[in-house]
């Protein structure tokens, strides 16, 4: 019933007509949840589609139902799947979880030796990564190209990131490597994350109240610093 539903598949020169549906969605929906993606341009967006780089979900009739691209880091070491998004109107048929595995497998295909890492605030992504192998690590295990982390630059949470010196953020950091990591020991570390989900996801929300209040708290002193050296 889904596959009739929907044809999931990497995208091409032919669905450069999305592109500007698809990045006005992508902003929409970072403003929705309060939190941040890297913005990117219709023509970025076209030039993944041109590339190879991107996996398209299409309806039968041809309506856009989702999106997802490919970002390679550090000289192709690291891969990142980014952009997830599913139009409003095909939320919670599963929709998300093909399109991940779509792009996880075109990723693992045309960079079979590189990292794959992920950077979100939302559960569902993270259990969704935790079924394709994926598992939690800190900051310092993902890539250090200043390039990707310029992108965290239209994030609202981009002074908490700045603050603890890329270190941590509201963002919670998932990896899968391909080789680095024996095969065995990455099934636990993955299991052991998805039979914990639900009590990862309340130090989630943990984290991210922590971060809020430094970041009010930061603001406010700021605040009291600019009235004393105005009076």
């Amino acid at each position: 019933m889904f596959n009739q539903k929907f044809i999931i598949k990497p995208a091409g020169e032919e669905h450069c007509q999305y592109a500007e549906t698809i990045t006005n969605e992508m902003e929409q929906s970072a403003q929705a949840r309060g939190t941040g993606i890297a913005k990117r341009s219709p023509e970025y967006i076209k030039t993944k589609m041109r590339e190879g780089k991107a996996v398209i979900a299409l309806t039968n009739t041809g309506e856009w139902a989702g999106f997802c691209y490919i970002e390679a880091w550090g000289h192709g070491k690291f891969v990142a799947n980014s952009g997830l998004i599913v139009s409003p109107n095909f939320r919670k048929f599963g929709l998300a979880r093909e399109i991940k595995k779509e792009v996880f497998k075109l990723s693992r295909k045309k960079y079979p030796d590189s990292k794959i890492f992920g950077l979100t605030t939302g559960a569902a992504v993270m259990k969704i990564n935790s079924e394709l192998g994926y598992y939690p690590v800190s900051y310092s295990d993902l890539t250090t190209d200043e390039d990707f982390w310029k992108g965290c630059q239209s994030c609202v949470n981009y002074p908490i990131l700045m603050s603890k010196n890329r270190s941590n953020c509201l963002c919670t950091a998932m990896l899968y490597e391909p080789k680095n990591v024996k095969k065995a020991e990455q099934k636990k570390l993955s299991s052991e994350f998805k039979k914990n989900l639900s009590l990862f996801e309340r130090l989630v929300n943990i984290k991210r109240s922590m971060f809020l209040n430094f970041a009010k708290g930061k603001e406010a002193l700021v605040k009291v610093k600019d009235k004393v050296n105005q009076s």
